[in-house]
């Protein structure tokens, strides 16, 4: 598979032209095809935007006024999709379809869903709605539209399906795909490996994270928080998920690990889960 690194993971690391490069010309010699890109990481972003990433530990950084284009394109590396929020792609749909084309890209993804109520059914109605209609349009423009989830998915709503259930059944399957996170299906109590069977061909991207734990003292109890881990060095069945995407027709993968970086350095903890990314695929030829 073809392997990526999502943008949110760089944000403390892209702040200036020549940090920016020296960090992109690390992710390429660490074997990756590209990025994965947030329009509010291209773009000078709000400051509810920068309080709310910062606040959740992966903050946007100042990199919003950075040449993207002339940075990847020297770096020789590529771009495998375009996250957007949802509103601006009912608004300017046009303006996205450009964005993501602009940089060789014809995927687009939507995620993080703001002040939204995933345990009223009615309202997932209207979310699967509004997928429907934005995929539509996109298509007009052969670009396809992905729905990222987190964990809220696998809340119950107020009708007794989880939103994930409603979401899949109300989406148009010619219109809207899933670039599935398994760490966060995980993280919401339920079987990454049963839902990406269960999404099947629908599954068109991976967001990759393993989850587990990394003690840094003496605990008070022998209880541990579970955080996503550099790839290999957690507890998920990696390898078995790696299997399922394949078998889905998955071809690109792209790593998200948290802010739980080892040394808190996110560029050298994206250099580990290369060596495991790269290490499966090269065990695995029967695998794209």
């Amino acid at each position: 598979m073809k392997t990526y690194v999502q943008q949110i993971m760089l944000g403390t690391v892209t702040g200036k032209p020549e940090q920016a490069l020296a960090t992109l010309q690390r992710i390429k010699a660490a074997g990756y095809d590209g990025l994965e890109l947030n329009r509010f990481m291209i773009h000078p972003s709000s400051l509810m935007v920068r309080m709310m990433t910062r606040v959740a530990g992966m903050p946007t950084g100042k990199g919003g006024s950075l040449d993207w284009h002339g940075l990847l394109k020297e770096t020789g590396l590529g771009v495998v999709s375009l996250h957007a929020d949802l509103g601006t792609l009912k608004r300017e749909p046009q303006t996205v379809i450009q964005e993501a084309q602009s940089f060789g890209t014809n995927t687009v993804v939507i995620t993080g869903m703001y002040r939204f109520d995933y345990q009223d059914a009615e309202t997932v109605r209207g979310l699967a709605a509004d997928l429907n209609a934005a995929g539509a349009r996109l298509r007009q423009d052969g670009v396809s539209l992905l729905y990222h989830n987190h964990n809220v998915e696998w809340l119950r709503t107020n009708e007794g399906s989880r939103a994930i259930d409603i979401l899949l059944q109300e989406t148009d399957p010619a219109l809207v795909g899933f670039e599935f996170d398994s760490y966060w299906c995980t993280d919401g109590g339920a079987d990454a490996a049963q839902w990406m069977q269960r999404l099947g061909s629908r599954m068109k991207l991976w967001h990759v994270t393993d989850r587990g734990f990394r003690q840094n003292g003496p605990s008070m109890t022998p209880i541990l928080k579970a955080d996503s881990v550099e790839l290999g060095t957690g507890n998920m069945d990696l390898e078995q998920l790696w299997q399922i995407a394949s078998d889905n027709g998955v071809t690109s993968v792209i790593l998200e690990s948290h802010k739980n970086w080892i040394h808190k350095d996110p560029v050298e903890s994206l250099e580990l889960s290369s060596k495991w990314l790269h290490k499966i695929d090269a065990s695995r030829p029967d695998m794209l």
